[in-house]
């Protein structure tokens, strides 16, 4: 699936004007959205939640220890991230993976070490996140991830997936837990939400940014309750595969694409397009 796409498409898109040329890089820094994004994406959910689980439980650091130890490492690889000049498949993607684990344990810890109902978790989240993409909107004027061409839409893009994941770890746990749907179930409902997205932007003409980042915020708790229901105990709905099994199964098919990606360049934007970003 593709919500977005490049400036010469013939989805929905609003002329916007261009970030001074002083402030903006020639290369977007994030990849093309193909479906071997959304591949990728639904597997780094997955990992965010057995591997945090994994550390939780293994690491002997406790919940806040592994946040800790976890927040750090993100921090110095979007470091790097920031200092590339350009969109560079193995730094972005392990962004990606651990901002997804990051994301669980903050949703973690307010609902095990500080007893937060996963409702309000939830409502909180999505309030953050509404007011990340307002403020990202009237500052840059557009949300399109094809304009992640400077060091502030940058800042904002990261921070919106941070709460996406967040956000979509509290909405996965309040509907398969606190709501007694199940792990299957619940991966059945949040693909059944991002199917009924694609059909309103591909057949209803749903904006394409939109519809992009509707369907970014429900893939985390599809991968989440993936994640839950393959490594979760057959007594608690799950297939028993255990989070070691399945954070290393799921690790190893990320490397695959990553590193198949990476020599191909298949999902590499080019060179900077005339400045038409979807609205």
């Amino acid at each position: 699936m593709t919500y977005e796409t490049s400036g010469n498409s013939a989805l929905p898109t609003a002329d916007q004007p261009a970030a001074p040329p002083r402030h903006r890089l020639r290369w977007n820094k994030v990849p093309e959205v193909t479906v071997y994004f959304w591949f990728i994406k639904v597997l780094c959910t997955t990992v965010g939640e057995t591997a945090a689980d994994l550390l939780n439980e293994k690491a002997g650091l406790g919940l806040t220890g592994v946040s800790v130890l976890m927040s750090a490492l993100l921090a110095v690889v979007l470091v790097v991230q920031f200092r590339t000049s350009a969109y560079r498949a193995g730094v972005y993607w392990l962004a990606v993976a651990l901002i997804s684990v990051v994301g669980t344990l903050i949703s973690d810890n307010l609902t095990d070490n500080m007893g937060v109902p996963l409702e309000l978790s939830t409502t909180v989240f999505s309030l953050v996140l509404a007011v990340v993409f307002v403020v990202w909107y009237r500052r840059e004027r557009t949300l399109s991830i094809h304009s992640i061409d400077s060091t502030g839409r940058e800042s904002f893009y990261w921070l919106a997936v941070l709460f996406t994941f967040a956000l979509g770890t509290a909405a996965g746990d309040l509907v398969s837990e606190r709501m007694n749907l199940g792990y299957w179930l619940s991966v059945v409902l949040f693909a059944l939400g991002i199917a009924a997205v694609a059909v309103a932007h591909f057949t209803l003409g749903l904006n394409a940014v939109g519809s992009f980042w509707i369907a970014y915020i429900l893939t985390r708790p599809l991968g989440a309750s993936i994640g839950d229901y393959l490594s979760q105990p057959t007594g608690a709905g799950g297939l028993g595969l255990g989070t070691v099994i399945t954070s290393a199964l799921f690790l190893a098919v990320i490397l695959g694409v990553v590193v198949y990606l990476s020599v191909t360049r298949k999902d590499v934007t080019g060179p900077e397009q005339a400045p038409r970003y979807a609205a």
